[in-house]
């Protein structure tokens, strides 16, 4: 009987995040739909490179994560060499991950 609290408020948080953007996604259809019946079209943003962009938002969360999770290595003992144990993937997958996108970002950029 426990369980089914965390379990329950897991499913809610998930259920508020995904509700609120699919709120989002609903009013930028009505206000794109709003604009087409007025004759108007919606105007083009030039954002840059998304790959750069995600890019150094998935390495922030994956430094983040990393020096997050390094100090339960200290709590695990001597087995692993230099307290790294398989929790730090948790943080090392999307650090390696941001930083290929920014790598990518560099080697397909078009001058």
């Amino acid at each position: 009987m426990n369980d089914i609290f965390p379990c329950l408020g897991f499913v809610g948080a998930l259920a508020i995040i995904f509700g609120f953007l699919a709120f989002m996604r609903y009013m930028s259809y009505k206000e794109t739909i709003t604009l087409a019946e007025k004759g108007l079209a919606r105007p083009e943003q030039k954002t840059g490179n998304p790959l750069l962009r995600w890019g150094i938002l998935i390495t922030a969360l994956g430094l983040a994560l990393t020096l997050g999770l390094y100090p339960i290595g200290f709590f695990s003992g001597d087995e692993y060499p230099l307290h790294l144990g398989p929790w730090m993937l948790g943080g090392f997958v999307p650090l390696f991950l941001g930083l290929g996108l920014i790598l990518l970002h560099y080697v397909s950029k078009k001058d």
